[in-house]
């Protein structure tokens, strides 16, 4: 879900905003779907950390590997623990890291919507990679909690083979070697394993995105235009009408993407994920909270501007960096000064690891103001789901803590500060 150390996050946000904003294309009419994105907004949550394991979401599960930071994402924690050790620990972290009263408090809190993250190593595992098994049957269980909730699932592959992005989100850290080898064509497989698994679930799996945080910079943007028709057309094949979701590879979301699916195209139900993070560089953790929801308002006509279905698929309160091991294991924040070649900004007091109700009273002011600014922001186009429902220790983005203390909207629609967006 997160970006590492060394990405170029300052385009995810700051340069977004500065971009001329271009003329859409007329928007393309769905086909029937069991939810209305063209008139009903996505209100949703991640459930980050279930199935595609992040160090600073679960630190537990890594904490015999602080000092040596020789396991440092999924693959390596399944490599060094051996397939049945991590057969054993896993399954009991699947069965117990969201459950069915998660899914009925994310419903009794106003939400329609969860995004689940599943590993390709879930649906098309391939020979010699150490990963294991048996995520599927726990997903099977969790479409049964959501259609009883009432709520929609968009099923996320956050994880290609090679690695489309070089985190530990897409399940190994380091070099981003999709598109090299066969890795587009088994990520292909994986997307129609996956579509046409759920393909009788279509009245509670809506959208399909076919790849997580493809790093723009980094790979072919051309190539991943063809995957994106190729899964287009899987999901279509294997799945019907069910939305097709793509990210934005970090590109600019309107400028670049516009067009794209639409233009010349017969392909309806399309949707496009933006992820809106203002955490992940030097110049973002030094913005005052009002720049911060400066930043956030400035989003909405942007969005309000695209020709497709548009959500923000990822974001937070957070307007620190400073949760523990968010750039990664064994690494500082920039917020304190503690990552490497970084400046002090402020102290990660209460926000390094804790609970929301520990918080100091400015930080709660300025989470509760920043979270209904992006609220209003998001709204201007289809709609947004928060980074994440459940954290072990990282207050800043625990969505149920969040609500539980009042800083995120109840009801949804509620505003302590109206109007910050004009």
């Amino acid at each position: 879900m997160l970006y590492t150390t060394w990405i170029p996050r300052v385009t995810a946000s700051l340069a977004l905003l500065a971009s001329v904003q271009a003329a859409p294309a007329i928007r393309l009419k769905s086909r029937a779907l069991s939810f209305d994105y063209d008139n009903d907004k996505v209100r949703g949550v991640n459930l980050g950390g279930w199935f595609v394991l992040e160090p600073w979401i679960t630190p537990s599960i890594f904490s015999d590997w602080a000092d040596s930071q020789t396991v440092v994402d999924e693959y390596t924690y399944t490599q060094t623990l051996g397939k049945d050790e991590a057969q054993s620990r896993l399954t009991d972290h699947w069965n117990s890291w969201i459950t069915q009263s998660d899914f009925n408090d994310i419903a009794n809190a106003g939400l329609n919507h969860v995004r689940i993250p599943i590993g390709y190593w879930a649906v098309a595992p391939l020979d010699g990679d150490p990963y294991v098994q048996g995520q599927l049957d726990v997903l099977d269980n969790a479409i049964g909690w959501a259609r009883s909730a009432g709520l929609k699932v968009l099923l996320d592959l956050h994880g290609a083979p090679g690695s489309q992005n070089g985190f530990d989100n897409s399940g190994r850290y380091g070099p981003v070697d999709w598109q090299q080898g066969d890795t587009v064509s088994q990520t292909v497989t994986a997307i129609q394993n996956l579509a046409s698994h759920y393909a009788g679930d279509t009245d509670v799996v809506t959208a399909i995105e076919l790849l997580n945080e493809p790093l723009g910079s980094s790979l072919d943007l051309d190539g991943i235009k063809d995957f994106y028709n190729s899964g287009y057309q899987t999901v279509r094949d294997n799945a019907g009408d069910t939305a097709v979701c793509i990210h934005d590879a970090f590109q600019d979301f309107q400028s670049y993407w516009n067009g794209f699916f639409t233009e010349n195209s017969p392909n309806t139900n399309t949707m496009l994920d933006t992820h809106q993070y203002q955490i992940f560089s030097p110049d973002q953790v030094a913005m005052s909270p009002t720049d911060h929801v400066s930043a956030a308002c400035a989003l909405g006509p942007k969005l309000a501007g695209t020709d497709k279905w548009t959500i923000v698929g990822e974001w937070t309160g957070a307007q620190t960096d400073c949760a523990k091991w968010l750039n990664g294991l064994g690494k500082g924040a920039r917020y304190d000064g503690t990552l490497a070649g970084s400046s002090t900004v402020g102290s990660c007091d209460g926000k390094y690891t804790g609970t929301v109700a520990d918080l100091s009273d400015d930080d709660k002011s300025n989470i509760r103001h920043f979270v209904e600014a992006q609220l209003d922001a998001y709204e201007q186009h289809t709609g947004w789901i928060f980074w994440t429902w459940v954290t072990e220790s990282a207050p800043e983005w625990h969505m149920k803590d969040l609500l539980s203390n009042g800083l995120f909207p109840q009801p949804l629609t509620s505003r302590e500060y109206p109007g910050q967006c004009g």
